[in-house]
């Protein structure tokens, strides 16, 4: 979809009005940072056909992918100021402007993807898609980006088993101080770069690698400039859709019961969507000759990053018991069935 010009964003982007001809109802504009094979997107357009159905025509949703309104931070503040609709982001970049969404960079903290959904689907998840309503901000879900791990470039061309095995090399991280702070106690330095940008950092040696989730390796080719992916798995980070607060209130009842809705089942329908990718991805990034490490220590990076629990951060009250009501979700209890 061809970007028409910046005047077409102005305002809380909902009337299309004469930039689209012959379309009537009203558009709520989302931009994002992912190519368009990406299962995030194919979730969101899920979402924008199942609204306009749903609404009868009178809501819709335009995306805009490939970060042709810009990264995400920027995309954030478009809408913080009422510049754009909606977007999807990483919880990390959102954590430089809700404060409690930093828990998701904690690592290890999900016993595995059930128990995330699980938390994600129940009280605690709809508490944290709204702490982000007093800056303008409102989640209206989650989509699945897996779990996070660390790939070494094809010109340093390394294996990583152990944290020993990251000592001293450059890693691209997202704009996030957690994020920082987790390679950090794993002995490598940390270099943010825009993802865009990261193709061209792995293949010239700005970086020594990464850390993200199969599918985001195989859409952007960064397997291609990848000698070994590591799953080791240290945070389970999720996408969330957000709404400006300011667009979301005035949408009249009917159309903010409509959005919910649609953005609750493309939730599910990406889930399913991205379990696959997974799987596909993972295995074409083994058959191009990447080297998929599965043989990892996971118990030495869990127990190399535990301290960032102790940081003054996540030291606050209201973060410990968050973490600690987050470890609670569906865990064994005592005297129970094993």
């Amino acid at each position: 979809m061809a970007y028409a010009a910046p005047v077409a964003l102005v305002g809380w982007g909902l009337w299309i009005g004469a930039t689209s001809p012959g379309v009537s109802g009203r558009v709520l504009r989302l931009g994002h940072s992912l190519n368009r094979d990406h299962p995030v997107h194919k979730g969101m357009e899920f979402m924008a056909a199942d609204l306009e159905r749903r609404s009868g025509g009178e809501l819709k949703i335009e995306i805009y992918a490939d970060g042709q309104l810009g990264p995400e931070r920027d995309l954030i503040e478009l809408i913080q100021i009422g510049s754009l609709a909606m977007t999807k982001v990483s919880t990390a970049p959102l954590e430089n402007f809700s404060p409690l969404i930093k828990v998701f960079s904690l690592p290890y903290l999900f016993r595995g993807q059930e128990h995330f959904w699980q938390m994600a689907n129940g009280p605690i998840g709809r508490e944290l898609l709204d702490a982000s309503i007093p800056y303008r901000l409102k989640g209206l879900c989650y989509f699945d980006a897996g779990a996070r791990s660390f790939y070494i470039s094809r010109k340093r061309n390394k294996v990583v088993r152990h944290p020993d095995d990251l000592d001293g090399l450059s890693i691209r991280v997202q704009r996030s101080r957690t994020a920082v702070r987790l390679v950090e106690l794993l002995g490598a330095k940390p270099i943010p770069i825009p993802f865009g940008e990261l193709y061209t950092a792995l293949d010239t040696g700005t970086v020594d690698g990464a850390e993200n989730n199969p599918p985001s390796l195989y859409t952007t080719r960064q397997y291609e400039v990848t000698a070994a992916y590591t799953l080791n798995e240290h945070t389970i980070v999720p996408d969330i859709l957000i709404i400006s607060v300011d667009t979301w209130n005035r949408l009249s009842a009917e159309e903010q019961s409509w959005l919910q809705a649609s953005a609750d089942a493309a939730s599910h329908h990406q889930r399913r969507l991205w379990a696959e990718a997974e799987t596909e991805m993972l295995g074409i990034i083994e058959e191009a000759g990447v080297q998929v490490v599965r043989d990892v220590d996971r118990e030495a990076f869990r127990a190399r990053t535990e301290p960032m629990y102790e940081d003054d951060e996540f030291a606050l009250p209201e973060v410990r018991d968050l973490v600690s009501r987050i470890r609670a979700v569906g865990a064994p209890q005592a005297g129970g069935a094993s």
